[in-house]
Formats: structure tokens, sequence, C-alpha cells
């Protein structure tokens, strides 16, 4: 599982984001995850008008975030990568992530979340990284409960972190992938739109982080 996706680039313009009318009605990744696409639409549509681009880092979502932004047209615009590294290796060889970190909290942690952002927005060129890790299960990991997830935003000097509360988690493997994917694409949203609080985003997912 260590796959780099990235969308190839042309030498001619980029054809314009769908609206919210373009792809309303529409079914497919979005539907099966759960995930507003009309939201996704207007969230590539401000990226594009303001010249930013978005790189993933995917652990449990394996690309399903990446591929979630690829369902609206014009896309191309705005993503400019994903790595998945599911192998805990490869979050270090690949993203970047301290081998230190790693070996002291494993591979689901806010501040993994959070390098895993940094390390695609540095290897794709792009503005903004999304870094998002967890265990799907059925089964715990290395004594990590299923349904621990930790997503991350970063930016240039910038950076949110979030689990998902626990209250709320799923189970189920599909559906704690999708709720990672839900995640990542709220976090990114309150990213753009300004909102939301960094730090208070950071201390609830470090409170979360199992020890």
């Amino acid at each position: 599982m260590n796959d780099v996706h990235s969308e190839p680039s042309g030498t001619g313009p980029h054809p314009a984001p769908a609206g919210p009318s373009d792809i309303t009605g529409r079914s497919g990744l979005s539907s099966l995850l759960g995930v507003d696409h009309v939201r996704v639409a207007e969230l590539i549509a401000l990226f594009a008008r303001r010249g930013m681009t978005v790189a993933a880092a995917e652990s449990l979502t394996a690309g399903l975030f990446t591929a979630t932004l690829t369902e609206i047209p014009g896309s191309s615009a705005v993503l400019r990568g994903g790595i998945v590294c599911y192998a805990t290796d490869l979050k270090q060889s690949l993203v970047g992530v301290d081998g230190d970190l790693l070996a002291r909290h494993g591979p689901v942690h806010p501040d993994v979340a959070q390098q895993l952002a940094d390390g695609a927005r540095a290897r794709c060129g792009a503005t903004v990284g999304v870094g998002l890790t967890g265990v799907a299960g059925p089964g715990p990991q290395d004594g990590v409960p299923p349904g621990t997830v930790f997503v991350a935003v970063t930016s240039d000097g910038a950076a949110r972190a979030r689990a998902l509360p626990g209250q709320d988690t799923p189970t189920d493997r599909w559906q704690v992938r999708a709720a990672a994917v839900r995640a990542a694409l709220d976090l990114l949203g309150e990213w753009a739109d300004g909102t939301g609080s960094a730090d208070d985003d950071a201390v609830a997912a470090a409170d979360a982080a199992p020890v």
C-alpha cells in the first residue's frame, strides 16, 4: 500500500470547478461515504478562486479522501496529489513522519496526523496538507481500539488536528473510514472558512489520544 497518486498536469487551462447545480443529484463515492458532495464542490470552487491547492497523506482511508475530491469536475485545479501510506514505516520514509514519534506513540496519534499533513503538503507542493490516521477495525491495533481516528489540516504557519468524538465513533470498518473522510472534509472546510479554534482542536485531539 505504497501508492503515490498525483493528478497529471496538462498544458492547457484547467476546467472550471463545478458549481453546486452541476453535481446536485449525482451518486457515487460521496454518497457511499455519506459526504455532502455539494459542500465538496463549494470547497473546490473556493480553493480555485483563491488559487490554493490541497494534498493529502492517508493511512486508514487509503485514498478515499482524495478520490472524493476528484469526483468534482475541475478538481485538478486544486488537488495536487495524495500519498497512501498504509504501513507504519512508509509514514516515515514516504511522508517524513518523525521516527521517534512513531516509536513513542505509534501511528495513531494527533501529532502523526499533523506530520502526515505537513509531509503531503511539502512533497506535493500544495498550499494545504491533510493527514488522516486511525484504526478502522474490526479489532484493535497495538492496543488502540477500533474507531480511533485523527485528522489534521496544515498550511504555512497554521495547523488544526482533531479526533473523532468518542461517543459518535462507529466500529464498523467501512463506517470508520467514511467518518474519517467526513471529519477531514469538515476540518478542511473550517480551515477555509476561518472558523473553529486550532488550539481547541489540537488540545481535544491530544486529550483523546491513546497513551
